[in-house]
């Protein structure tokens, strides 16, 4: 009963109580004997952390889990282990540990396949869609949440983050504005709606496609409206204690004051963002946003903004980023360039990583990595590895 009462708390926003609900309700289980059921709490308890973004208490509940239930050995928690290794992936990956996330998600793909919740499989693909796209990776993006819809199954935690509007998210970055506003007018959302828990994140990404209308047209309309919805969004976020929106929201505040040459307030907003983010070690939500807010950045820096410390973690880890954009790519000096795809398999394929492996590390299935291959030799005029590692320091592409 107990468990019930946190997952109606969960829905309509109340997540501590939530939490607690859950707790006290997983703590009913282990008494009564039930461990997969009370192991399956866990997870639950890790994604209210998550939303509420508090990362280190969501990476500790995910990790006691793991150690308490002894995952390898016990069959009867084995199928959850899965899943609590999607959990630690998200973590990590919003701490800027890529490395850590990309092996949480394979370990996790290596136990689902063997044996997982009836959930895993939608749940693996959307942390991987999210991930995909935070990275830039777009394409692959998609080609995930077409995976998560396929692997839908509706499971009692409740549905804070649609895959609809992780889509239109990716239409964004790929520059299909279009597209997302068509998705924002199927939803019927408007930036005066009532706000609630569940569609919070629906409405943060209007407020982007708003953003994203007034940079293309310059029609104050839309900015006006954005500010407006994001106020809003903000003071609700605060009140529910939800700090990982709240940061995304101040970020958004902060690039809408920039656009209107307000750089004092924009400054302001990303100070505030700056010091809620620093204890949880969020690093994904400020990277995501691109060389903009890395310039806003080094200018509150300059200014003597609170925690410097915390300010050059971030501005280190937007050097590759940002570098990426701001240096040409080299020539090709091939008839048909290799896309940015093909060269990232070119460059693993020089390390000597076989197709296998390939496609583990890009996590994308074997075939596709051979039609990669199959088109890089092409395009290379060769016919074997070697040769293709070969003609490619020839040209300068490794």
């Amino acid at each position: 009963m107990t468990s019930l009462l946190g997952l109606a708390y969960w829905a309509n926003g109340e997540l501590d109580a939530a939490y607690r609900g859950l707790a006290e309700g997983q703590q009913h289980l282990k008494l009564a004997g039930n461990l997969l059921f009370a192991a399956s709490s866990a997870i639950g308890l890790g994604d209210i952390r998550l939303l509420q973004g508090r990362l280190r208490d969501a990476k500790r509940v995910y990790q006691q889990a793991l150690a308490l239930e002894p995952a390898q050995d016990n069959p009867v928690v084995r199928p959850v282990t899965a899943d609590l290794h999607v959990g630690l992936a998200l973590v990590h990956h919003q701490q800027g540990d890529a490395e850590a996330a990309a092996r949480h998600l394979q370990t996790s793909k290596k136990l689902g396949e063997q044996i997982a919740l009836a959930d895993w499989r939608y749940r693996w693909c959307r942390a991987r869609a999210q991930i995909s796209l935070d990275e830039g990776a777009l394409d692959a993006a998609l080609n995930m949440l077409d995976a998560a819809e396929r692997a839908y199954y509706r499971g009692p935690l409740p549905e804070a983050r649609p895959i609809a509007a992780i889509r239109a998210r990716v239409w964004l970055a790929q520059g299909r504005p279009a597209d997302a506003q068509s998705w924002a007018r199927e939803q019927g959302l408007s930036a005066d709606d009532e706000l609630s828990f569940l569609r919070e994140f629906e409405h943060l990404t209007l407020a982007r496609i708003l953003l994203a209308q007034f940079q293309r047209d310059g029609t104050d309309r839309f900015l006006q409206e954005a500010a407006r919805l994001l106020e809003r969004l903000l003071q609700a976020a605060e009140q529910g204690g939800r700090t990982g929106s709240a940061i995304e929201i101040l970020l958004l505040q902060a690039l809408a004051h920039r656009a209107q040459g307000h750089i004092p307030q924009a400054l302001a907003s990303l100070e505030r963002a700056v010091v809620l983010a620093a204890p949880e070690g969020f690093v994904r939500l400020f990277t995501t946003e691109g060389p903009s807010l890395a310039e806003l950045l080094k200018k509150l820096k300059a200014e003597g903004g609170k925690r410097p410390d915390y300010i050059d973690t971030l501005l280190a880890a937007f050097e590759p980023q940002v570098a990426a954009q701001l240096v040409p790519p080299v020539p090709q000096p091939l008839v048909e360039p290799l896309s940015r795809r093909e060269l990232e398999v070119l460059h693993l394929i020089a390390q000597g990583l076989s197709n296998r492996e390939i496609s583990e590390r890009l996590f994308l299935a074997l075939d596709t990595v051979k039609g990669h291959n199959r088109r890089i030799f092409g395009k290379l005029n060769v016919q074997r590895r070697t040769e293709a590692v070969a003609r490619a320091r020839e040209l300068g592409l490794v």
